[in-house]
């Protein structure tokens, strides 16, 4: 059986997501190196996790998310389509059996706002993980005077967390934003599709999405 720790310490892999973060540093894409992949497995994993999802379907949930960029490097356009099929190749060399592949597969084929879908639990637990990894520290230019909108909005964000409540049926994403840096209409008017894709994957695991930022609550 593949584990987390098999992909994780997978020598090819980590090459593969080093030079997909390469490609992306060069288009002045934001962090998608092993700190992102790791945020969203750990998300991911909590998620599905409180929401009583077995353990292997958690372990899957942490495999999907270490993968689910690696198509950045054959190109940015449709590299959720493009990691899908790199991470099919992999899993299935690795001796995955191919009920699992499908559901790692079709998770990272859907996890882009661009075309992506909550088709399933583990897909929806790796929009909400993705999505919600908003912060200053995956922003890296170096100069504030030269930070385009994506650079500034994400640079504002000084704090964020992914919060579930079982209880109340609910995921909550908690930002606090450093309006001088960016204001509230900034990220909205570069999130909102994320946010809407958000309250999709939240009501595929049966949840309403909330999002609060610098304690006021806005959805």
């Amino acid at each position: 059986m593949v584990s987390f720790n098999d992909i994780k310490n997978n020598a090819s892999i980590n090459e593969y997501i080093k030079a997909a973060d390469e490609s992306l540093s060069a288009l002045g894409y934001t962090d998608h190196s092993f700190g992102h992949v790791g945020i969203v497995a750990e998300r991911a994993a909590v998620l599905l996790s409180a929401l009583g999802a077995d353990e292997r379907s958690v372990e899957l949930a942490r495999i999907a998310a270490y993968l689910h960029d690696i198509g950045n490097l054959v190109n940015r356009s449709e590299h959720s389509q493009s990691g899908a099929v790199m991470a099919f190749r992999i899993l299935d060399n690795l001796g995955m059996e191919a009920c699992e592949i499908a559901t790692v597969v079709t998770a990272i084929g859907n996890h882009d706002e661009g075309t992506g879908v909550p088709v399933n639990d583990l897909a929806a637990a790796l929009i909400l993980a993705d999505k919600s990894d908003v912060r200053r520290s995956r922003v890296r230019n170096t100069d504030p005077a030269t930070f385009d909108i994506h650079d500034r909005v994400n640079y504002s964000v000084v704090e964020s967390d992914l919060l579930i409540d079982t209880e109340g049926r609910t995921v909550r994403l908690v930002l606090k934003i450093d309006t001088e840096t960016a204001s509230l209409m900034d990220y909205f008017e570069i999130f909102l599709g994320r946010m809407t894709m958000c309250r999709r994957a939240a009501e595929k695991l049966g949840l309403d999405f909330k999002l609060t930022i610098n304690e006021q609550n806005f959805i």
